[in-house]
């Protein structure tokens, strides 16, 4: 993005993206107090809105002739966390609501917080970008922490082996059809977090490392809770087979 492009858009993409976190904690905050038949319905809501953007992307490549097999298709780790939170908000099975909470706040959290944005506002795109990885991090919050569908113990595991094996497969499409999706055969051209990480192909050796740790982090809470609630149930268990 051009300086002036830069100027034009970080006000509007700073402001959008405030907007919805704060109608985020709004969403979440409500289903948690006020739980109700209503919670279903507006998760099934998020689950449309996430998948228009899908359409509206696709569609929009292909009328302006920006499609092409190497670049298009969902597989970068946002694109497809997309399809996975649009899943799971429709039908909240577990696993699912695992996978997207992992992936939006380990993934999809650093791409809305150093966007790769190429247009300014007020462009289809600009828009695109904004409230698919918004949305994103809003369903994981709403099905875990409004709906209360909380990781169970060795989701980490689970979500880490998962998506090892997405990146595996996503890497042998990049060698078939000599494309480049999540930066598996060289690093981008822009800068991202993955300069952090080192240069390629290190980073991908990194990246290995801090999926489970990234994943560990963000259970960590509901261990904890775990780990204060059976402390809580110890005693009271430990009483009744006094009783006994």
């Amino acid at each position: 993005m051009g300086e002036i492009d830069a100027a034009i858009s970080a006000g509007p993409y700073w402001s959008s993206v405030a907007a919805l976190a704060c109608g985020c904690v709004v969403l979440c905050t409500w289903a948690r107090l006020r739980p109700g038949r209503w919670s279903p319905r507006a998760a099934k809501v998020i689950a449309l809105i996430l998948l228009s953007d899908c359409v509206v992307d696709a569609i929009r490549q292909l009328v302006d002739g920006t499609w092409e097999l190497r670049t298009s298709l969902p597989l970068a780790l946002c694109n497809f966390a997309l399809l996975v939170a649009a899943a799971a908000c429709w039908w909240r099975v577990r696993w699912l609501v695992e996978l997207t909470y992992f992936w939006a706040l380990a993934g999809t959290l650093q791409g809305l917080l150093t966007p790769d944005l190429n247009v300014p506002f007020p462009h289809v795109e600009f828009f695109e970008y904004v409230i698919g990885h918004t949305l994103i991090i809003v369903a994981a919050l709403f099905l875990v922490v409004g709906m209360r569908i909380h990781p169970r113990r060795g989701s980490v595991t689970r979500a880490s082996i998962v998506t090892y094996i997405y990146v595996a497969l996503v890497g042998l499409v990049d060698a078939v059809i000599g494309a480049n999706y999540m930066f598996l055969r060289h690093a981008p051209h822009q800068w991202t977090l993955l300069r952090l990480m080192g240069p390629y192909p290190w980073y991908l050796a990194t990246g290995v490392v801090l999926v489970p740790i990234l994943f560990t982090l963000f259970y960590s809470p509901f261990w904890f809770a775990r780990r204060r609630e059976d402390s809580s149930v110890r005693p009271i268990r430990a009483s009744l087979r006094t009783f006994r």
